[in-house]
């Protein structure tokens, strides 16, 4: 394994000072030190992927220097937009170093969502036209990785990717920082949730730790998680299958459970929200202000407004809450408005330790969900 203060030192030696993306977990202990060592003139998280290397691309105009882009694979699907219109070296010819966590790497076990693009992602980079070197794990490898994305600087203005496998990184212990102490978590809000749906609600959960929660809860309390639809990949996109759900059920109250991070990536999604109205939509953010399944990074969500927002997009009703008495009280007043509705869960980042996974497969999750679709059709 490779000490992340190491590989930043090998960074730094190149020339590369200037660092964006999106928190990634086979890369959090890398993301851990720069967060810690680098002030935020030097780095960015960024809203998503396409996002940083907008980001980066600006700094080279600016500097004449490639930065340096985090991201998981996954992220590649929001990047492919300006790394072919914009960083391409048939379009303007920006150098940017991409640092790739390749989840769902053929041969090692993962989770079913990270499987299809890591099978494709080294064809999807030479189809980008998009060098790339692997870490490896030791000092030697990591160091020939970056001069082989030096030399290609040299001889081309383009990105070069440097591909990193699980466990590439040894442990970084970040350091303690300040942060505004809510009274719930968000499994706490979750239960009061669960205690207010309706019969026949919808109920769409973002991805990552609440969905998990979500999943847990339900076994807990002898009831049947497989009808709910736990999105387990497709950050930012739970509240546009809700709405796609809200469309063709009318009638049904839609609740989507929504994570800061996701909202932030893929904002866009409220105002279309706002102006497609859907009566019985109710969409709860829990906010903790951080990257909670990939390493508790730091969103921007320290600094937006998101009631403010959520009505300037056009929702019915906003609130923000932070105990669960507020929660419960904001929640049976969505039931009785119109919506769209907006609430605000102000809470603790963290989970329970022992929290598990579904033990269904997301094929298993999509049949179960659209038969419950099917029988509260009747």
């Amino acid at each position: 394994m490779i000490n992340p203060k190491i590989f930043f030192k090998i960074l730094g030696e190149k020339d590369i000072q200037f660092y964006t993306g999106v928190p990634d977990s086979v890369l959090k202990e890398f993301c851990a030190y720069v967060v810690d060592h680098i002030d935020t003139s030097r780095h960015v998280i960024a809203a998503n992927e396409g996002n940083a290397v907008a980001i980066a691309t600006g700094y080279y105009l600016s500097t004449g220097k490639p930065a340096l882009v985090y991201l998981q694979n996954s992220g590649l699907g929001n990047a492919v937009n300006p790394l072919t219109s914009l960083t391409s070296s048939q379009v303007y010819g920006i150098p940017i170093l991409l640092l790739i966590g390749w989840r769902g790497e053929p041969g090692k076990q993962d989770e079913p969502q990270h499987k299809p693009m890591g099978k494709v992602q080294n064809k999807l980079l030479k189809i980008l036209d998009i060098p790339y070197a692997k870490l490896g794990n030791t000092k030697r490898s990591a160091s020939s990785a970056v001069r082989k994305a030096q030399a290609h600087f040299k001889k081309k203005n383009s990105p070069f990717a440097i591909i990193v496998s699980t466990h590439s990184f040894s442990k970084y212990k970040s350091k303690d920082r300040k942060q505004k102490k809510y009274p719930m978590t968000r499994e706490a809000a979750l239960i009061t949730i669960l205690s207010l749906l309706g019969k026949n609600d919808i109920v769409v959960s973002t991805t990552g730790k609440t969905s998990r929660e979500l999943y847990k809860l339900r076994i807990s309390n002898k009831e049947d998680p497989k009808i709910d639809f736990l999105c387990v990949g497709n950050m930012g996109h739970a509240s546009s299958i809700a709405l796609g759900l809200a469309k063709t059920q009318p009638k049904k109250t839609i609740w989507c459970l929504d994570g800061d991070g996701s909202m932030i990536m893929h904002m866009g999604s409220m105002a279309v929200i706002g102006q497609q109205k859907p009566k019985h939509f109710v969409h709860v953010l829990f906010n903790n202000f951080v990257h909670d399944s990939v390493g508790g990074q730091p969103t921007a969500a320290d600094s937006i407004d998101f009631t403010t927002i959520a009505k300037g997009n056009g929702y019915i009703s906003t609130a923000s809450v932070k105990t669960g008495r507020e929660l419960k009280k904001e929640l049976q007043r969505a039931k009785r408005r119109q919506g769209p509705v907006f609430v605000e869960v102000l809470c603790q980042k963290g989970s329970r330790k022992n929290l598990g996974r579904p033990l269904t497969t997301p094929q298993e999750n999509k049949a179960s969900f659209m038969q419950y679709i099917k029988q509260i059709k009747k």
